[in-house]
């Protein structure tokens, strides 16, 4: 019962999430308005077609002309059915999707691309009724011929199910990851059934509006025609847009109003426990839990997870994937991390030093690139980032978490050593631990060669802080501010806001006007601050746009540093004292301000 509530709640928070925003138009036009009764004396109910193309209608018979010869009624039952299409339809492709397609060796996003043409197709027919008339001219081996999208409406729920592209989050991620693995049982379909179910609620809500728009507004009664052209021309428009990915622009543009609520219904022991978040366990990764974090010695932990859903490769010939049965006979060492995490940049010299001195020993470092924010999504960010830390190893783009979960991985950066076997060997989560994770490469390696000649252990320096020596990473975006100091709601949207006469120690507060977008925070006037309390020897700051940061260390020399590009991590301050300090941090309009990081 749990889990369908899970699933019921988590399905309505997508519902009206903005991910959902691209269906919205095509839901209202062809699922709501084209189902609402139009005027009799402005489209006739065509019951039959006479002699000559006169039609026979309920009272009189008018000239049909001939695009309008197969118009018929249009059903009161459309929106709940063009609803039950894409629900039918999503289930299914979640579920055993990915399944049916790896089995028949096809591509994953051929059923993606097959329902967009059909989308396409549905609505040149309603924009053209004699391309309608075409399509039918295919389907004469059918009963029901009518293709025009002008009746039932479940077909195009099956093909707007196929396209439809929800937020991943945490409910979706655990149904996602049961599909894909094949472990597929009673609770998954609950979950992913509540999960479709919740979120039909708000798309038939929409439906209906559309209708009861269309019946009361004068000039939709009296369009039919106009809505029919306006719906064929808003599925292909959707089509367009998820060729381009606009759900992800989306994404980066609108900010995303529910995901405190998200992280309010799933970031719980019960919820956790329910959905196993950090990864569903299945018999791919059962054994990872009998690893102990950070251990010296090595460990069996059964064998590897695959890598899976991986978007794209980096620095592999020809971009090729990489599989982990191909590297068997050899080490692998698989680094979870992103480009703007401040303990990722701190970890990485030492995976870089691990692949230089051991890469051509046997040992094949993998960094699997899960994104914190959606713009480490972006190939070309990530590799930007790579080449600045040094790295040559493969990197495979995790877009969707995929791997991630099916290692069940709740940290960056983490770190899984596998044996020439296959077998998980050792675990190690966040910063640190680097000498005894290189000591164990270094075991394995003999064991796969007891002839190896290896280097002496690399000399790279471990900067982790202490354990509460400095303050935690801050995040400007509303979605995961955690100490702001200032008074008022800090909520997403435009404000103004002012420092507070006395300010917390380890927050930081606003001055000025601010759009506060989800993932970031940007200046809305000339004059826009930021304050920082905070205690730490370093202090850095991930910065995207174009404009001028001005930055001042306990009311002294002030310093500007220029931005330009996209988001990436500046140093504001080096070599601080102990103790609290104050940063004022001045941007200028055009830069975006995601986050302060701290060494």
């Amino acid at each position: 019962m749990e889990l369908v509530i899970i699933g019921l709640l988590g399905g309505l928070i997508t519902g009206i999430s903005p991910c959902i925003l691209p269906v919205l138009p095509v839901i209202f036009l062809t699922g709501g308005a084209q189902s609402a009764r139009t005027q009799g004396s402005t489209i006739p109910r065509i019951d039959a077609i006479g002699p000559g193309g006169v039609a026979r209608t309920g009272t009189t018979a008018v000239k049909a002309r001939p695009a309008e010869r197969k118009v018929g009624s249009v059903s009161r039952w459309r929106p709940f059915l063009v609803i039950a299409g894409l629900v039918t339809s999503f289930t299914l492709v979640t579920l055993v999707g990915s399944l049916i397609l790896g089995a028949l060796n096809l591509p994953q996003d051929i059923i993606r691309w097959v329902a967009m043409a059909v989308l396409v197709a549905i609505g040149v027919g309603l924009i053209v009724p004699r391309f309608a008339h075409v399509l039918e001219r295919a389907f004469t081996w059918v009963p029901q011929r009518r293709v025009e999208n002008n009746r039932g409406g479940f077909g195009v729920g099956l093909a707007l199910g196929a396209v439809f592209v929800p937020c991943a989050g945490p409910v979706l991620a655990a149904i996602i990851v049961a599909g894909s693995t094949g472990q597929i049982g009673w609770g998954t379909v609950l979950l992913t059934i509540a999960f479709a179910i919740g979120v039909a609620g708000p798309l038939l809500f929409f439906a209906l509006a559309g209708r009861r728009v269309a019946e009361r507004v004068k000039a939709f009664r009296r369009r039919e025609r106009g809505l029919r052209i306006a719906a064929g021309v808003a599925m292909i428009a959707l089509a367009a847009g998820l060729a381009v990915n606009l759900p992800q622009t989306l994404q980066r543009l609108v900010p995303d109003y529910t995901a405190g609520i998200q992280s309010d219904l799933t970031d719980n022991e019960s919820a956790r426990r329910a959905l196993d978040l950090g990864g569903l366990v299945t018999e791919e990764n059962k054994d990872l839990d009998q690893c102990t974090n950070g251990a010296t010695e090595l460990e069996s932990c059964g064998t590897a997870p695959s890598i899976r859903g991986i978007e794209r490769w980096l620095n592999t010939p020809g971009g090729e994937g990489i599989e982990l049965d191909e590297l068997r006979g050899q080490l692998v060492l698989i680094d979870f991390w992103a480009y703007s995490c401040i303990n990722c940049q701190r970890s990485i010299p030492h995976t870089v030093a691990w692949n230089e001195a051991y890469g051509d020993l046997g040992l094949n470092v993998i960094g699997v690139h899960s994104p914190e924010y959606a713009f480490e999504k972006d190939a070309g960010n990530v590799r930007a980032g790579a080449e600045d830390f040094g790295i040559t190893y493969p990197v495979a783009l995790d877009n969707n978490l995929s791997t991630w979960t099916n290692y069940r991985n709740r940290y960056w950066p983490a770190h899984y050593l596998i044996d020439a076997e296959g077998t998980v060997r050792h675990i190690a989560f966040g910063e640190g631990n680097y000498e005894a994770t290189e000591g164990l490469i270094r075991e394995l390696l003999r064991d796969a060669d007891p002839d190896v000649e290896l280097p002496g252990d690399t000399d790279v320096q471990d900067v982790t802080p202490d354990a509460g020596s400095t303050t935690r990473e801050t995040f400007l975006g509303t979605s995961k501010d955690v100490n702001y100091g200032g008074e008022g709601r800090y909520a997403p949207g435009e404000g103004t806001y002012a420092f507070p006469a006395a300010q917390p120690d380890d927050s930081f507060t606003l001055a000025g006007d601010w759009v506060l977008e989800t993932q970031y925070a940007t200046p809305a006037s000339a004059d826009a601050r930021v304050r920082l309390d905070f205690h730490a020897t370093e202090v850095r700051m991930v910065l995207a746009g174009s404009g001028a940061v001005t930055v001042t260390l306990d009311d002294g020399e002030a310093r500007v540093i220029e931005v330009d590009g996209t988001p990436r991590s500046y140093a504001l301050a080096e070599g601080v004292d102990d103790g609290q300090h104050v940063l004022d941090v001045e941007l200028s309009e055009g830069v975006q301000a995601y986050s302060f990081t701290f060494g």
